[in-house]
């Protein structure tokens, strides 16, 4: 494990912000968010407030969530609007969508251009908008390197939210990471999960710059997870006979753990809040045409894994209490939790300033 500090230390925490969160690439939100022209949201990474913007002309962009005028939030942050400007709710400034100042109130003649809205770094990709609030900016088909190939055939551009949940889990985002990447603990705090996917099947696969993860196998009697272990959509159209048997395990680092089903697609995107507290936001992802069939019902699959979120979040409370704890003494990882130690060696070179993973160590 990282020495204890990293999990408990407000010092440590404040770096990651500044390092970690708000000088690389971060999950903010999934694309469908701001798909339509004019679509705004307004999202929160590392104390950095973004606006979202969809162009007339398709092209995502990325403004500081302040007006040029006094400062006031044009968006709140996780509130949407679709329009064909960006207005500020105070004064009434609006913009257009390509950030220019189209006009002003209280008698200023003011240059358009000078006064346009600060940009943000902002890209599209698999699915997911990011946000890098750092400069600058390494190309995020770098950054995510060998994932188009395993998560490209779920199209996760093309699905659509179906449920949301959202949760406060009082322990270290980086806790709630290295649980995610293990089943080591399944047999013993997931009895519904383990009847759908046995806990030893799958593998994990050798790691990317920035991500990890690997998959796990469904049950004889399962054709998805799900509480009766029935599918709550038509399996994904580009996934062969192997894809439709499994399950995989990706954490897009440093926020959004991604779990691909033959039939939907589930995302945990983490918020770190302090050091011993995260926020959770989770999005149950399917086919817009199986979101729109009269009937259609994705509780059972909601429930499997709200029952086992929240079996984790009381884990991941209980490590971060003992961690918490004046003689906690960082422990060994075992062969069994191989990707748990690719995530925190990734945490590790962070801290160093490394790059990610060369082949020669994913392999080992």
């Amino acid at each position: 494990m990282l020495p204890t500090g990293a999990y408990v230390d407000a010092a440590v925490f404040a770096w990651e912000q500044e390092h970690v969160f708000g000088g690389g690439w971060v999950a903010a939100a999934h694309a469908s968010a701001v798909r339509a022209p004019g679509a705004q949201r307004a999202v929160r990474i590392a104390g950095h407030e973004v606006l979202l913007v969809r162009s007339e002309d398709g092209a995502l962009r990325g403004f500081a969530n302040a007006c040029r005028h006094r400062g006031h939030e044009l968006l709140a942050v996780a509130e949407s609007a679709c329009r064909m400007s960006v207005r500020c709710p105070y004064h009434g400034w609006t913009y257009d969508l390509d950030g220019a100042l189209r006009r002003s109130t209280g008698g200023a003649d003011l240059d358009a251009d000078e006064f346009a809205l600060a940009p943000m770094t902002v890209a599209e990709h698999l699915g997911w908008v990011f946000v890098n609030a750092g400069s600058p900016a390494e190309p995020i088909t770098a950054v995510f390197s060998g994932l188009d190939e395993i998560l490209g055939p779920y199209d996760a551009c093309a699905l659509v939210p179906c449920a949301r949940h959202e949760y406060v889990v009082e322990a270290n985002w980086k806790v709630l990471h290295e649980n995610y990447q293990e089943c080591l603990h399944c047999s013993r705090i997931h009895p519904e999960l383990c009847r759908v996917s046995p806990p030893d099947s799958g593998d994990n696969v050798a790691p990317g710059p920035s991500w990890v993860g690997g998959w796990m196998d469904l049950a004889a009697s399962a054709e998805t997870m799900s509480m009766s272990g029935r599918p709550i959509a038509a399996p994904l159209p580009r996934l062969d006979g192997h894809g439709r048997r499994r399950v995989g395990y990706f954490a897009l680092l440093p926020n959004l753990l991604v779990s691909a089903h033959p039939d939907y697609v589930l995302t945990h995107r983490l918020e770190p809040l302090g050091p011993g507290r995260t926020r959770v936001e989770c999005e149950w992802l399917v086919a817009s045409d199986a979101a729109r069939m009269p009937g259609f019902h994705p509780e059972d699959a909601v429930e499997l894994w709200d029952v086992t979120n929240r079996q984790d979040w009381a884990a991941c409370e209980s490590v971060q209490r003992g961690l918490s704890s004046s003689n906690h003494v960082a422990g060994p990882l075992t062969p069994r939790e191989d990707a748990v130690a690719h995530v925190v060696a990734w945490f590790a070179r962070a801290y160093l300033g490394d790059d990610g993973p060369t082949a020669e160590e994913g392999s080992r």
